[in-house]
């Protein structure tokens, strides 16, 4: 990456903004509290509460709170209170210059995908994370890798290995998220590089079939030949059809890596699950796949 972003530290203000999907207070407010007693200052977004249809408010209302917090100089990290949908509609209307100049992180996962890549085509690094919405439900790990990616601190992921893994120990800069999201972006003005990359999905609620179109659109998009290993995360609630696809998860993931032999990591722990561990989008980071466990070390 061009730009670091400065870690956080006690005293600094966290924004909590929703970009997307109306949010219930109580999961702000419970969000608010658990950043207070880890001695943050809080600000919330003017529209962060509001409703408007299936929106916390009109584009334009959620493009101000959004451009709010980049432009602001005392906030230190952007938090996106929830996911849902959204952000596709604002992306190309944020100004961002004041965020090359002067770097902060960005903070969500699923729908927040799409600012994810745009971070990525300036190579401002971004944090793959949980959200306001989840706080109270999260595993203890969520939360502490998560204020350990913020505070800049080292921190690695370790978790038990998976049959299906494919084994191997690679290098590159992470990059990824929501897989519905990073495949409506292929072709597009927001489709990154994925050169010497370690490419992590993760999604929620597809049909079996639809993984398997997705993954194809990638495929044929030249991102499989590019990539130096690729991390599932949680595939959360997936769905099959009347009549059997015929294939699990993995078998139609590994389909399309039969004679690209990189390191494959199963149930990485983030996503749309409990245990979604912080991910620090653009690091480099070293992937250790082997029969007993896999390890992401971010270097």
């Amino acid at each position: 990456m061009k730009n670091t972003i400065p870690s956080l530290k006690k005293g600094d203000l966290i924004y909590i903004t929703a970009p997307a999907k109306a949010i219930e207070k109580e999961y702000v407010l419970f969000a608010k509290a658990f950043f207070e007693k880890q001695g943050f200052r809080v600000l919330i977004s003017e529209h962060c509460l509001g409703t408007f249809n299936y929106f916390s408010g009109t584009d334009a209302e959620r493009l101000a709170d959004l451009q709010f917090g980049i432009d602001n100089p005392d906030v230190k990290a952007i938090f996106c209170a929830r996911g849902g949908y959204g952000c596709i509609r604002v992306v190309d209307q944020i100004q961002w210059a004041s965020m090359l100049r002067e770097p902060k992180w960005l903070i969500g996962y699923s729908d927040i995908t799409i600012f994810h890549q745009r971070l990525q085509r300036f190579e401002l690094p971004s944090i793959h994370g949980t959200m306001p919405f989840n706080f109270e439900k999260n595993s203890p790990e969520a939360l502490e890798t998560l204020l350990a990616a913020m505070k800049g601190e080292e921190y690695s992921i370790t978790f038990s290995g998976d049959k299906f893994n494919q084994l191997g120990t690679v290098q590159g800069k992470l990059v990824g998220g929501n897989l519905s999201i990073l495949y409506s972006l292929l072709g597009t003005d927001d489709q990154i590089d994925y050169s010497n990359t370690i490419l992590f999905i993760e999604d929620l609620a597809e049909h079996l079939y639809h993984i398997d179109r997705m993954l194809f659109a990638f495929e044929k998009a030249g991102v499989f030949n590019k990539i130096k290993g690729l991390i599932i995360g949680g595939m959360t609630d997936l769905q099959d059809t009347d009549t059997p696809f015929g294939q699990s998860l993995e078998e139609i993931i590994l389909h399309h890596f039969t004679y690209r032999k990189i390191p494959i990591a199963f149930n990485f722990p983030a996503g749309h699950i409990d245990d979604n561990r912080a991910l620090r989008l653009g690091s480099e980071c070293l992937l250790m796949v082997n029969e007993l466990e896999t390890e992401l070390n971010f270097i």
